[in-house]
């Protein structure tokens, strides 16, 4: 079986052998190739310009000129078979750096674009969890206060969003609560800022430190914000420094 495939691949290389001598070659082909069989041959003296230079002395290889300095093989023929006009080929070698050129630089800002969008996920990803700490923070914050407010039997809050929503309402209820938030533009960090100091200062409470105190006797440090305390957040450090006075 190998055998065959080989007679086969052999026959097979023939066949093209043949077919390529068989070949009728182009005027091009023709003229290249008498052009190379003549530049390789030496020239003889039946030249006129190698006959002068031997009657001046010349020799076959002997470099030109009066202390043997100069050249030893003729000067290579620069042959242009195109048909295109003079300065075409540096024209397009000029074009295809400028194309490879503007490519590279379509690929560094599609890398810029894309180290930009990359960053851009990082901040929104980051300020995203910030919120939603700072959200988890206020709910704590108003389940704190609402029942810190009915021990001491208040029964409506200071500011509706000082308590914790319910989660079934009526519709009334909901149309009134709806006016309510568009009259209040308070973020979520202002809020949590002053359900703080509503918490610290009326009930002596520290949702950090999950402790009321007795009193005025407020610690002169809370060590739990102290731990959380976020230098790219907006609440946690007036808090801090609220809690120090």
């Amino acid at each position: 079986m190998v055998r065959r495939v080989k007679d086969a691949i052999l026959k097979e290389e023939k066949q093209k052998e043949a077919n390529e001598k068989n070949r009728q070659k182009s005027i091009k082909e023709e003229e290249k190739e008498r052009r190379d069989l003549v530049l390789k041959s030496a020239l003889g003296s039946e030249n006129k310009g190698f006959a002068l230079l031997q009657k001046m002395g010349y020799k076959s290889g002997q470099a030109l000129g009066k202390s043997g300095e100069g050249i030893v093989e003729p000067i290579p023929l620069n042959i242009k078979t195109g048909r295109s006009g003079i300065g075409h080929e540096e024209l397009k070698k000029r074009k295809a750096e400028e194309k490879l050129e503007n490519y590279r630089q379509k690929l560094h800002m599609k890398k810029q674009a894309n180290e930009q969008a990359a960053d851009q996920f990082r901040i929104r990803f980051k300020n995203k969890q910030e919120e939603r700490k700072m959200e988890g923070d206020l709910r704590k914050s108003q389940r704190a206060c609402q029942q810190l407010d009915m021990q001491k039997d208040i029964d409506v809050p200071k500011e509706t969003w000082y308590w914790l929503e319910p989660e079934e309402e009526d519709k009334n209820d909901e149309e009134d609560k709806e006016d309510e938030c568009t009259s209040s533009d308070l973020s979520v960090s202002e809020k949590l800022h002053i359900l703080t100091a509503y918490l610290r200062e009326h009930h002596f409470y520290c949702i950090w430190c999950g402790t009321t105190y007795e009193g005025e006797s407020k610690p002169v440090v809370c060590f739990t914000l102290l731990m959380q305390l976020d230098s790219n957040s907006k609440i946690y450090p007036s808090c801090f420094s609220y809690w120090m006075l």
